[in-house]
């Protein structure tokens, strides 16, 4: 008998995507039920958010004041109580930021290893993960004698169906919660555009375009066809954009529907964080650029003259 528990992501009283693409990909897992845990100050909005994704058993919810803000330290002891509490033989966290860091804690608190990244489930205790910044694919066996701790990839899974009807539980724990970590602040940039991790269009801007004034014309054209704006290492290190609308290995890992980059080489890096999207399109003025090898669509010419035709075009 297998029984999964999905650890929820939130922000500002919302359920995130993350956490319906790892409902998805616990629905492979052939498991007898699957449940969701919401750790919040006041959870109820937000577990009946979480009790609509077909395939849920059970909504349990942890409020707790510790939990207003995400912090994993305080998360995974509670985490932890709840496994243990329901006899759990899996536990599933987002690749998000804060899964990536709450899960390897929940795995050492269970005392067991956890595997990160899933992209595809094989079994109950079998899969593959992206290894050499998604150049190969690693095939995993694990132990199933043993709570099995992992991340889901979200950008490998469709998010699931909202048409369920789970029972919501509101639940109490005895974990003892640390005191050497508090939350001092939380520094977000304010966007009107789309979520990048979200978005079904995203046109991102690499180290080509030249300064952050420059990268103007990448926001106008994005404007134009309602795409969240991202951007090649290269061109976040050399600040011309803020370090959150990074895309690739070591920033967000992104799977649109349609991904447009300008004046992106393709560095390995870079192609990790795109090779999920349903239709690529490089415009860059080197024809040797490796981006073009990975490309559905490829233009080589200089982007401050492609953009102001495609968005005349539109227009």
């Amino acid at each position: 008998m297998s029984t999964v528990l999905i650890i929820a992501d939130h922000r500002h009283g919302v359920l995130a995507a993350p956490t319906r693409k790892a409902a998805r990909c616990a629905a492979d897992f052939g498991a007898d039920a699957v449940d969701i845990l919401v750790l919040a100050e006041d959870g109820a909005d937000i577990a009946a958010q979480a009790a609509r994704i077909s395939g849920i058993r059970t909504v349990k919810h942890i409020d707790h004041a510790a939990n207003a803000q995400p912090l994993a330290a305080t998360a995974a002891p509670q985490i932890v109580a709840a496994v243990e509490g329901g006899d759990y033989s899996h536990v599933l966290g987002s690749n998000s930021s804060f899964g990536k860091d709450v899960m390897p804690r929940v795995a050492a608190l269970l005392g067991v290893g956890m595997v990160t990244d899933l992209m595809r489930v094989l079994g109950a205790y079998r899969f593959q993960r992206p290894t050499y910044a998604g150049n190969a694919v690693d095939t995993l066996a694990v132990p199933d004698d043993r709570i099995l701790v992992a991340t889901v990839r979200g950008a490998s899974f469709e998010p699931a169906a909202e048409q369920g009807q789970a029972k919501i539980e509101a639940i109490d724990t005895d974990a003892r919660l640390p005191g050497h970590t508090r939350h001092i602040g939380m520094a977000e940039h304010a966007s009107e555009r789309p979520d990048l991790g979200t978005a079904s269009r995203v046109v991102a801007g690499g180290r080509a375009v030249g300064s952050e004034e420059n990268f103007r014309v990448i926001y106008d054209f994005a404007d134009h066809i309602g795409a969240a704006v991202g951007a090649s290492r290269a061109a976040v290190d050399a600040g011309y954009v803020p370090n959150d609308m990074q895309v690739g290995q070591t920033g967000k890992i992104i799977a649109p529907a349609l991904y447009i980059g300008f004046g992106i080489s393709g560095a390995i890096q870079h192609l990790a964080g795109i090779k999920d999207a349903g239709t690529i399109v490089a415009v860059n003025k080197d024809p040797d650029a490796p981006i073009f090898e990975v490309a559905d669509y490829g233009l080589v010419g200089d982007l401050f003259a492609v953009i102001p035709e495609l968005i005349s075009a539109i227009d």
